[in-house]
């Protein structure tokens, strides 16, 4: 793979955020690699740099863990495989707590032998064994794998909890000689009881981490799986996994389209509002250009396919909310090297509880050294610290992508939390992008020939405006060549040797252009000149947002400033910004004089956010601290952003806000939870709260709703998503 590609795979094997040190240390100290991060929820990695995915492979499975590349895979069979997972996972949770509990019964009840019968007690002990290496033996399968890598993790500890837990009760049936009398307490239940509760907690995380998961596989899975393609007339239903460049494929009303491609025949309305955000139909005839996802929603029509399958927006767009559910914020980095220290550390702690009852505590010191020892490991476990920050990332991402907010990478979360000043564009960002020429002086008919075939190899809204306004007057395009697109300026190109340059006034000038005159005509001016003379102007009106005057006053109220930066004439900016309460405008500015106003605000100790949509905001977008690109807007600009808006509307700012908002304050309120729950039971499960000891039964139950309760945290994102009240603000 390339430098900067980023290839994902899928990661078996992975218990805790320990685990997740491990696998991300193998990937990075590959030759080649330049990032690489693993989500603990999602089990996956993405990996960037210039290498092989087999080399990829063989450092994780070197790790002592097992990967694959990712691929997607059809809906319906990733639910299929959910669903046998789920049921699995709870039938033998059922078997090892029903067993348990007979066990548990018997010490109130004393329906089975006692402990002096040793068949029966051998009958026990086996059916014990066999249950945990069937319903467990992943864990001390990992355990293994783990400690010949020189490593420990969480299923080190539940290894050592429950396997310390059956030898001892078999010491207690076999030989009770070897101990004192009053430490002849068995533990056969425990070890049950620790593995059902860890199973069952794994189960129903195993359930909402592949319910998240699947929230992202909906984008990709919008498009059908068959599709009715035309070849030398006759029509055949073929697989979408094996359609090419260049066939034709026939799309009837209320079908999803499958490809991204050209209308050849037919014309339909087509619901666009997966990829625009725009809620209202567009219709669509012959030339027009389709998106894979998008659905037809009355006409019939015939699609060339340009992209099929990966290739297609809809396939980036999934894999774009993958790669960023991998990455990590500042905080999560954190959590992993304390997470690398946490096993030896709780394992030292269980040996010192150990020795402190053996040596300090009442009889039977044995029993409480004991049960203390196998109640600090169970407790312990770091699956809810694992899954505090991947679990709110996934959730949060998620529901973001289905809102219409795409994120590259959710470190910029944390970044968007703390921003304090916005650079905002004007033409398509604050406006809706689509200019009218209202005027035009001094140009000719052999001008505007022109111009127009210049305008229509640029991609911006008031290039498309001023083609608009030739086609309205029935201008023929003239045959140019040498044609050059200059970010922030304007166009160029040659006709029979001659030179044509269309752009701002500010432009011309700088290109030397003579002759030029003051206008004082409202509204955007676009001035042309040939063989170096100022030859006239085309006069553009655009109009705001509606809803731009609201989203500034909102901004305002969360103490965020905003600034507008455009190549526009000042006097044109001013107007727009006093229109909307912006206080802070830079007019006339190049891509480069962008640029130097988000790092002049950076250096003045402002992180600096950007919003915009054109090629000229594509420089300022890769200095500021969080960009935001248009989803309307021009691809180098979406390419260059942290964060792309498909709604076209400045309310999904506010989302982007909103979203960053709460998913770090999720995240926060899951790292209190986990790290609360080690500080506060660790000790009880140590004796502190002597004569009342946590057994080992209820310390693996305690651990299992941990993670619970940080999964079901991170699951409230789904459903907790509101826009801002702006009447309020």
């Amino acid at each position: 793979m390339s430098e900067n590609t980023t290839t994902l795979l899928d990661i078996h094997g992975m218990s805790c955020a320990g685990c997740v040190r491990s696998v991300e240390r193998a990937l990075a100290s590959v030759q080649g690699v330049t990032s690489a991060s693993v989500n603990f929820a999602s089990q996956s990695a993405a990996v960037s740099g210039d290498v092989s995915v087999e080399h990829l492979i063989d450092a994780v499975q070197s790790a002592g863990y097992d990967a694959d590349q990712h691929v997607m895979v059809p809906l319906a069979d990733q639910e299929q495989q959910m669903r046998a997972d789920l049921i699995e996972a709870f039938l033998k949770s059922a078997m090892l707590l029903i067993a348990a509990s007979i066990l548990m019964a018997d010490m109130w009840v004393g329906f089975l032998p006692s402990t002096h019968s040793t068949p029966a007690w051998l009958v026990i002990s086996i059916v014990t064994l066999a249950l945990m290496g069937f319903a467990g033996g992943q864990f001390y399968r990992n355990a293994l794998i783990a400690a010949r890598h020189g490593s420990a993790t969480m299923d080190t500890l539940i290894a050592l909890g429950t396997g310390m837990a059956y030898l001892y009760s078999v010491m207690v049936v076999f030989v009770p000689e070897v101990l004192p009398e009053g430490s002849r307490h068995q533990f056969f239940e425990a070890a049950l009881y620790v593995i059902g509760f860890v199973s069952l907690g794994r189960a129903i995380e195993l359930y909402s981490r592949s319910d998240t998961s699947l929230a992202i596989e909906k984008l990709y899975n919008l498009t059908p799986r068959q599709v009715t393609i035309i070849e030398n007339g006759i029509e055949q239903v073929v697989s979408s996994a094996s359609l090419v460049k260049g066939q034709q494929v026939r799309v009837n009303p209320g079908d999803a389209i499958p490809v991204d491609g050209r209308v050849v025949t037919g014309r339909t309305s087509v619901d666009e509002s997966l990829m625009t955000g725009e809620s209202i139909p567009v219709i669509k005839g012959e030339e027009d250009w389709v998106s894979a996802g998008t659905q037809n929603l009355d006409g019939s029509m015939i699609v060339e396919v340009m992209q099929a399958g990966e290739e297609t927006r809809l396939a980036a767009i999934s894999r774009l909310v993958a790669e960023a559910q991998n990455s990590k914020p500042e905080v999560a980095r954190l959590v992993d090297q304390i997470a690398a220290i946490f096993v030896p550390l709780v394992c030292l702690v269980a040996i010192s509880a150990a020795f402190y009852w053996w040596t300090f505590g009442p009889a039977p010191q044995l029993s409480y050294a004991f049960v203390t020892a196998v109640s600090v490991l169970i407790v312990a476990c770091p699956c809810a610290l694992g899954l505090a920050i991947p679990m709110s990332i996934m959730v949060g991402l998620g529901r973001g992508a289905a809102s219409g907010i795409l994120i590259r990478n959710s470190e910029i979360l944390q970044v968007a939390n703390r921003m304090n000043v916005l650079v905002l564009d004007k033409t398509g960002t604050l406006t809706h992008g689509k200019p009218h020429v209202v005027a035009a002086h001094g140009l000719r008919p052999e001008h505007l020939s022109f111009v127009m075939a210049l305008e229509q190899r640029a991609t911006h809204p008031i290039a498309d405006a001023i083609v608009a306004h030739c086609e309205s007057l029935a201008v023929t395009p003239a045959e140019i060549t040498d044609v050059r697109q200059i970010a922030g300026g304007g166009v160029s190109g040659e006709l029979d040797g001659r030179r044509m340059l269309v752009g701002s006034l500010q432009f011309l000038e700088d290109q030397s252009v003579t002759g030029l005159i003051e206008v004082k005509e409202e509204g955007t001016i676009i001035g042309v000149s040939l063989d170096g003379g100022f030859r006239g102007y085309f006069a553009l009106t655009d109009t705001l947002r509606q809803e731009a005057a609201e989203v500034i006053k909102h901004l305002k109220s969360c103490g965020i400033r905003s600034v507008m930066a455009t190549g526009d004439r000042i006097q044109v900016a001013q107007w727009a910004a006093d229109q909307v309460g912006i206080e802070e405008v830079h007019g006339e500015l190049s891509p480069e004089g962008k640029l130097e106003l988000v790092q002049r605000l950076q250096f003045n100790g402002f992180t600096v956010g950007m919003i915009g949509d054109g090629i000229n905001d594509a420089i300022a977008l890769s200095a500021a601290d969080v960009s935001i690109a248009m989803g309307i807007g021009a691809d180098i600009a979406q390419e260059s952003a942290d964060i792309t808006l498909r709604e076209s509307s400045l309310y999904g700012l506010l989302d982007t806000l909103n979203l960053s908002r709460r998913v770090m304050n999720n995240i926060y309120q899951n790292l209190v939870a986990a790290f609360a729950y080690n500080l506060l039971l660790i000790p009880i499960a140590a004796g502190v709260l002597f004569p009342t000891l946590l057994s080992p039964a209820l310390a693996g139950l305690a651990m299992a709703l941990s993670s619970v309760s940080v999964v079901a945290n991170a699951t409230r994102l789904r459903f907790t998503w509101a826009r801002p009240n702006l009447a309020a603000s």
